[in-house]
This record gives C-alpha cells, sequence and structure tokens, in this order.
C-alpha cells in the first residue's frame, strides 16, 4: 500500500484585531464641539470623551500664568478619569499657550487647535486675511510667529473679539441674539482699501464655526470662513493609525467642572448618543 504523506503543518495566521482608540476632546465650554464633530466623522470606531472646563469660561479672560495653571491642573484630572489614547485640546486661547507644558507632563499624544493661518493665506486671492480670535490668542507670541512665518504676500488683521464666544454659546443655547450685537464683533475682519477688500477670515475660536451660519448672514459681504477643524480631524487620524470595525457610534461621555451640561444640546450639535453629564469638580488651579 502507497505510503499516504504527512499533511503540511499549518501557518500561523497573525491577528489583525485593532485596539479602539479612547478620545478625549476639551475645551473651555461649547465652542470644542466643532472640533469633535470632525475629529467623530474620522473615527467613527472611537471611544469619546467630551470635556468643557464651563467653571473657568471664557478662557481668554485669564492671564497668561493662569490659564496653563488651570489647563494644567483640570487635564491632570481628566486623563487620571478617562484614560485617554490622545487629547485634542478644542481651544485656540489654551493650545497657544499651554500645549508645551501638557506634553511634558503626559506620555501621550495632544492634538492642538491654531489659527489657520497659512491654509487661508494660501487660498486668498485679494491677499487679505483677517484673524478673528478671543483677545488671548490674538496678544500670544505664537499667532504671532504664525503670521510671520506664512502670511507671505497677505495683509493680516488680527481681530480680538472680546465678546464673540460668549454669544455663540448664548446661540447655542436658544437665546436670542441681536444680530447688531454679532455684528459689532466681526465687523474689524472687514477691511476695504484701493487695492481690494477681505476676502477669507480665519475663525480662530472653536466656538465661531458652531454659528458661522450667523456669521454670513451679518457680514457686509461674502467672505471664505476658514474652519480648522477637518485640518485638526486629518492630524487626529493620522496619530491614531488604521480605523478599526466600527458598528454604531459609542454614546459620549459628557463632562464638565461647573454645572453638568446639557445633555439634549450636546446630542443635538454633535447628532449623536450621550450619556448621563458628569460633573468633576476637585480643587483645581484657581482662575483668575
Amino acid at each position: 500500500m502507497a505510503d499516504i504523506p504527512a499533511p503540511a503543518p499549518r501557518l500561523a495566521v497573525p491577528s489583525l484585531h485593532i485596539q479602539c482608540p479612547t478620545i478625549l476632546v476639551f475645551d473651555s465650554g461649547l465652542g470644542g464641539l466643532s472640533v469633535f464633530r470632525e475629529v467623530a466623522r474620522a473615527r467613527p470606531d472611537a471611544s469619546f470623551i467630551y470635556a468643557a472646563d464651563d467653571a473657568a469660561f471664557p478662557y481668554g479672560a485669564l492671564s497668561d500664568a493662569a490659564l496653563v495653571a488651570r489647563v494644567s491642573s483640570v487635564m491632570d484630572t481628566l486623563i487620571a478619569a478617562t484614560r485617554p489614547t490622545l487629547v485634542v485640546v478644542a481651544c485656540n486661547t489654551a493650545s497657544t499657550l499651554a500645549l508645551p507644558t501638557l506634553r511634558a507632563a503626559h506620555g501621550l499624544p495632544f492634538v492642538g487647535t491654531v489659527p489657520a493661518v497659512k491654509p487661508a493665506c494660501a487660498a486668498s486671492v485679494t491677499r487679505k486675511v483677517s484673524v478673528l480670535a478671543t483677545p488671548g490668542t490674538v496678544r500670544r507670541d505664537y499667532t504671532a510667529s504664525l503670521v510671520r512665518d506664512f502670511a507671505g504676500s497677505c495683509e493680516v488683521t488680527l481681530v480680538p473679539s472680546p465678546r464673540l464666544a460668549e454669544l455663540a454659546e448664548a446661540v447655542m443655547r436658544g437665546a436670542a441674539i441681536d444680530d447688531e450685537d454679532l455684528r459689532a464683533e466681526i465687523a474689524p475682519c472687514f477691511v476695504r482699501s484701493e487695492t481690494g477688500r477681505t476676502d477669507t477670515v480665519v475663525l480662530a475660536c472653536t466656538h465661531y464655526p458652531l454659528i458661522v451660519d450667523q456669521l454670513r448672514r451679518v457680514a457686509p459681504w461674502p467672505v471664505n470662513f476658514v474652519d480648522p477643524a477637518p485640518a485638526i480631524a486629518r492630524r487626529v487620524a493620522s496619530l491614531l493609525g488604521p480605523t478599526a470595525f466600527a458598528g454604531s457610534p459609542k454614546p459620549v461621555r459628557v463632562v464638565s467642572t461647573g454645572s453638568a451640561l446639557d445633555g439634549a444640546l450636546v446630542s443635538r450639535i454633535l447628532q449623536r448618543e450621550t450619556n448621563a453629564p458628569e460633573v468633576i469638580a476637585p480643587p483645581f488651579a484657581l482662575a483668575s
């Protein structure tokens, strides 16, 4: 009888399991939801925490030293409580000052939000660009360096808005805001001269994209409003690598430091389910 050859050994197939990341999106208020939406589209497999330091809102009113101390203290608590894979600081004011301290203190990636001066200047046809931001973001050396490095032949106007972030929060909460109040905050962005007029406005606070329809309505002429959120989402996706299989989006964990956020409002803005809002209030650094 002929010998029957032994079966060839089976080769082990490596597992292609990809761990779903946990992403913490942080802001002083509701503005970071504009960034959250884009990041969630880029990483539908992720678990998300949205954290608002509303007890210290608005950050633009803080001194530099108080801001760094406050953000560092809150972030220490949030990271210990949520164990994120990556943190998105969805606040221009905090990002332009506190990111180096946060990166030095924690062994995980931070993605910041900074004024989109480079793409705005690259896209401007009239070479007149305005940067609409909180007073804190406008006065930062980091913002001045962005203009110096990327403006090229563009004339860049920095416009500090003391009230627009708070007006945006009020709009999102359903309050009736007079168009004249919005118009007054954005009017300095619109510059006209013999060589042309502003055609591009950088929205350098994450609150502003959430009311961009209202801003377009009160603008004296049409401009391109530049939202940095899509670029932030691309950066997050590149840092986290391949996307795992995603079923239905997981409910968002919603955390704040002052009052509980309105879960229904957050759900409406994000178009996804949220868990019951939580408040964490340990002894943070004093905001002053």
